[in-house]
């Protein structure tokens, strides 16, 4: 290693690993990159190629949002109840509310179809990052070169699509350092097979959300089908019955959704100082309006049930991430190791030359970015339009758009090999409910045009002088893109046909659409664009120094991570690591069995009757590395059996999207007993119990 290399590696260990201190169980890890040193240094544990084999082949992810894993023979998925949420409130009714009663398929032919679910199951990762900056040609400006660097992935995905057949992607890692394509095999043919009340999945709600003791069953089975049959997986994970103890090495496979461990000081005081208290005025005002919205009666509180807990999930999230920005040991930490890394590097001309403007370009990226926050998140997020009708009105102009150019000029969204997953979405047959979408359009005009004002030519436009009540009125009763054969048939007409239609959400869509695309191309060529080229920079650096020993941030793709079953202190109280089913009743006793902490009456019945077992382990907490998309996530052990199901991280962890300490920062599991007791004691699944212990 080089002088240069060496002062490199310094610099970079220490920028990467919160100011200097490292902790053991760090790390969310490409599959094709594991740690195996250090597990084997730590742990004494060396996983064999067959062992990574079977947990990345069983490992699942969700399009909704979240993970999971094939747990039987037979295409059985598990993953968290609040995973699969938005496919019970799909398949609900006014009358009968699965995502509240629950659900129980007695036999394969009573389980329910899942309208617009999407499974990915990781194949295969091949490292293409030599052939997309391969792409980017002497002279080009960061924004030219992300251009051809998208081009360079479409192209690439399009071309393992019609050789593979399977979903193609490809992935940005080390935020520009690295890209690798991944391919995925799908599964479009979904149903549901159990999933418990929401009083014991969600118990103690709100208030206990990110909380810890914890005390519930936050689990939901579906089932993987292929012409008709359940799936036949290649692999899938065996269940333990004797779950984990007290320091037990734990390994959970998931798809983490985003981390900014290793974004710049500057980039990480936009997120405090810009973001994220954007992002909370929007979840803030969206849970209350959804909360008023559910007092109107039960089919209105139905409706709102999932987007509700979504909103409260994301702004306690949000809440807490906030909190770790404005920390300012964090942020000393932070700065003191970046400068260190600067004026190392200054100190070396080749270096500087290579790597050191970009701390600066990346400052002035985030300036762009405040300059046009608000519009581009109202308009191109489309935050002005809280509306289904909108976003389905919105992907046919971009569908019909889009489809006339050449694949690699295409939006992200829209290139060939994405093209069948988001028609999945576009023509589902879930219910959409007008009267819900007309207040949540209403609500979200109106927050908008307090937000930018009646002078804004814009929000002028789009209001024409009526109150946004009077528009959400117009736009949802006059639309016809409810009926899905409606949306079938524009699509199949292509642009000529949307022009041609008198439908006042695909006029809306039109009218804002020029303006949300140049807000897009700005951030992408100002913004986007330039982090990526000065994110390589760095990156590069860190190759130099050290290969790519360091594990790069989160971005919803398959990841492993690893630690113990451990307790922490709180308050100057130890918090040991396992909860109990007799600790749930107790802790709704304690809190007066009153909403949030009322468990279900089958439980209760249950328990009168002496078949449930409160001794059973119900929740526990480890080191693992996880962070928001690690839900549902399988926990497994040394044997890779499933000993628990990650549903959620104590208020501690929500610092982990920009550094890990382990030091009091828990991943929170249900137990595998907890899970098994239940299905057996509580709900007279026997079928579905032993088809988790079977065994090949």
């Amino acid at each position: 290693m080089s002088a240069r290399q060496r002062i490199l590696a310094l610099s970079v260990i220490s920028v990467l690993s919160m100011g200097g201190a490292v902790f053991a169980d760090e790390g969310m890890w490409v599959f094709d990159n594991l740690p195996l040193k250090a597990l084997k240094q730590r742990y004494n544990f060396e996983p064999t190629p067959g062992w990574v084999e079977r947990l990345r082949s069983s490992a699942v992810r969700f399009n909704s949002g979240g993970s999971g894993s094939f747990v039987s023979a037979d295409g059985l998925v598990m993953t968290n109840h609040h995973v699969g949420a938005d496919m019970l409130q799909k398949i609900s009714t006014a009358g009968k509310n699965y995502h509240k009663e629950g659900f129980l398929a007695k036999t394969r032919a009573d389980e329910i179809k899942a309208p617009d679910l999407e499974l990915n199951v990781l194949v295969d990762i091949q490292d293409v990052t030599d052939r997309v900056l391969a792409a980017v040609k002497p002279g080009m400006g960061d924004s030219e070169a992300g251009t051809a660097k998208r081009k360079a992935m479409a192209t690439i995905e399009k071309e393992s699509l019609d050789k593979s057949g399977l979903r193609s992607d490809v992935v940005t890692l080390y935020q520009g350092g690295k890209y690798a394509l991944y391919t995925y095999k799908k599964y479009t043919d979904v149903r549901l097979v159990f999933a418990p009340e929401f009083d014991i999945a969600f118990f103690g709600g709100d208030p206990d959300n990110f909380e810890f003791p914890r005390y519930d069953l936050d689990v939901c089975f579906f089932r993987a089908y292929e012409n008709d049959k359940p799936a036949q997986p290649k692999h899938y994970l065996n269940w333990s019955a004797a779950g984990s103890k007290d320091g037990d090495l734990i390994f959970v496979a998931g798809h983490p959704g985003k981390t900014s461990r290793l974004n710049t000081v500057a980039h990480l005081e936009y997120l405090r100082d810009v973001s994220f208290p954007f992002s909370l005025e929007i979840l803030h005002d969206r849970e209350a309006f959804l909360q008023e919205y559910g007092k109107k009666g039960p089919e209105q509180a139905r409706q709102a049930m999932d987007e509700l807990f979504g909103y409260q999930n994301s702004r306690k999230a949000r809440a807490g991430g906030l909190k770790g920005l404005k920390d300012e040991a964090l942020m000393a930490r932070k700065r003191e190791a970046e400068n260190a890394l600067r004026e190392r590097i200054k100190a070396d001309h080749a270096a500087q030359v290579a790597y050191g403007s970009a701390w600066d370009k990346i400052a002035t990226a985030h300036q762009v970015s405040t300059k046009i926050a608000k519009r581009y998140n109202f308009l191109e997020r489309g935050f002005a339009f809280d509306s289904s009708l909108f976003h389905i009105a919105r992907t046919l102009v971009r569908l019909a758009q889009e489809q006339e150019k050449p694949n690699a000029d295409r939006l992200r969204e829209f290139r060939e090999s994405a093209i069948e997953s988001l028609q999945l979405a576009l023509f589902s047959d879930a219910p959409i409910y007008p009267e819900f979408e007309e207040a949540k359009l209403a609500h979200s005009l109106a927050f908008w045009k307090k937000w930018m004002g009646d002078i804004d030519p814009l929000v002028a436009r789009v209001l024409h002088g009526r109150t946004p009540e009077e528009v959400a009125k117009d736009f949802v009763q006059g639309t016809k893109l409810t009926d899905v054969s409606v949306r079938r048939d524009l699509a199949k007409g292509g642009l000529k046909a949307l022009l041609e239609v008198d439908d006042p959400m695909i006029k809306l869509a039109l009218a804002v659409d020029a303006d949300a695309r140049t807000l897009r191309t700005q951030y992408e060529d100002e913004v986007e664009a330039v982090l990526s080229a000065q994110y390589a920079g760095i990156a590069k650096a860190t190759f130099e120094a050290q290969g790519d020993s360091v594990y790069p941030d989160a971005t919803f793709t398959l990841r492993l991570a690893f630690g113990t079953v451990k307790g922490y202190e709180a308050g100057g109280k130890v918090i040991p690591p396992y909860t109990t089913i007799g600790g749930a009743f107790q802790h709704a006793d304690a809190h007066g069995n009153t909403p949030p902490y009322v468990l279900p009456l089958s439980w209760h019945q249950a328990k009168k009757e002496g078949r449930l077992n409160l001794e059973t382990a119900m929740n526990f907490v480890s080191t693992a590395d996880i962070i928001g998309g690690n839900s549902g996530s399988p926990v497994v052990n040394r044997d890779n059996e499933v000993v628990g199901l990650i549903f959620d991280g104590n208020v501690d962890s929500l610092v982990l999207d920009f550094a890990f300490d382990d030091r009091s920062a828990r991943a929170i599991s249900v137990d595998s007993r907890a899970i098994y007791e239940a299905l057996k004691s509580v709900y007279h699944a026997d079928d579905l119990a032993k088809e988790l212990m079977d065994k090949p």
